[in-house]
């Protein structure tokens, strides 16, 4: 897999999950551990789009 197809995978990835946690934050009676394990994951997948982009 070449560089630049890694870095669209990931930014679609992050993407899902900006989804996620946009909808897991407007459902009533989400587990906020749950929210926060999401935007860890997505935090992590920022920073790697950020390293493989430099």
């Amino acid at each position: 897999m070449s560089l630049s197809s890694h870095l669209i995978e990931l930014k679609k990835k992050h993407q899902h999950l900006s989804s996620e946690v946009e909808e897991a934050q407007r459902a009533p009676g989400v587990d906020g551990l749950h929210v926060a394990e999401l935007k860890k994951q997505k935090l992590r997948l920022k920073e790697e789009i950020e390293r493989l982009s430099t």
